[in-house]
């Protein structure tokens, strides 16, 4: 009983920290002290208390824009791990479920794919879109959905010839019924879990292409290109990549530790617990 209520509050107080962290970003307009591109202060001044992450070679105040650079990180990452989930997922279904030849030809794809280092291909989709924030997302999509569709379609085969799943077609329940009503729901529980733990590979994947030009772009606040852009001042001006670098670890860590307590929660060997 004790290890059980150690890992609920462990897990309440992870998700405690992902609400505040969403919260910052969604309210991150209105939590910036000055505008994020307005080139009005000093440039390179050190954090103080007029500018707490000091200011960039803008003279621009890099809290607000760590703030706003937040937002954008956060939200086009969860905007791509919802998009590669939803879509990897219901290929995954349907290949495991009909199987044939859509599901010979799509794991064919996936294995194409998964064949590259999916970082390196994700490189060269986006030189070949030509850079920019939505041409990242969706070049990481491309090399991202068929890690969910090998591992759905696992699940799905498992799952489908179960007694429950026959029972439920003797009681007239159709393929699209079936896969709703009582296959989806048994394999969410593994999705779950790899897309949560995803958001902080995602996060970083997506700053590593702005970081090398190929995703957002000036003037466009965002934690990789911010880090770019200050990479030549490490050594004489730290703030400048310390503030984007550490905001980015701070968001990538709760992100990580959220993934890890999702599959604590969802594991069902957390029943021995209470034994």
């Amino acid at each position: 009983m004790r290890g059980t209520k150690r890992i609920d509050l462990r897990f309440a107080l992870l998700l405690g920290l992902a609400a505040m962290l969403l919260a910052v970003v969604a309210l991150a307009p209105q939590l910036c002290p000055h505008d994020p591109n307005a080139q009005v202060f000093e440039v390179l001044q050190p954090p103080s208390w007029a500018h707490w992450c000091g200011t960039d070679r803008y003279g621009r105040d890099l809290f607000s824009r760590v703030l706003v650079g937040m937002q954008t990180s956060v939200c086009s990452t969860l905007a791509l791990v919802v998009l590669i989930t939803i879509f990897g997922t219901a290929v995954g279904v349907a290949c495991g479920y009909w199987g044939g030849v859509v599901d010979g030809v799509c794991m064919a794809i996936c294995d194409v794919c998964l064949a590259f280092p999916p970082l390196v291909l994700a490189l060269a989709l986006a030189a070949l879109f030509q850079g920019g924030l939505a041409q990242a997302v969706a070049a990481l999509a491309v090399v991202s959905w068929p890690k969910y569709a090998r591992l759905t379609r696992s699940q799905t085969l498992a799952v489908k010839e179960a007694d429950f799943i026959q029972a439920a077609k003797l009681a007239g329940n159709t393929g699209p019924q079936l896969l709703v009503r009582h296959i989806l729901p048994h394999v969410l529980g593994p999705i779950v879990v790899t897309a949560t733990l995803d958001v902080g590979t995602m996060m970083m994947e997506l700053a590593g292409l702005s970081f090398l030009g190929l995703g957002a772009q000036p003037p466009t606040a965002e934690l990789g290109s911010m880090m770019s852009a200050g990479r030549s001042m490490l050594q004489t001006h730290p703030w400048v990549i310390f503030a984007p670098g550490g905001a980015m670890f701070v968001a990538v860590s709760i992100f990580h530790l959220l993934g890890d307590g999702v599959r604590d929660h969802l594991d069902p060997r957390r029943n021995i617990y209470k034994r």
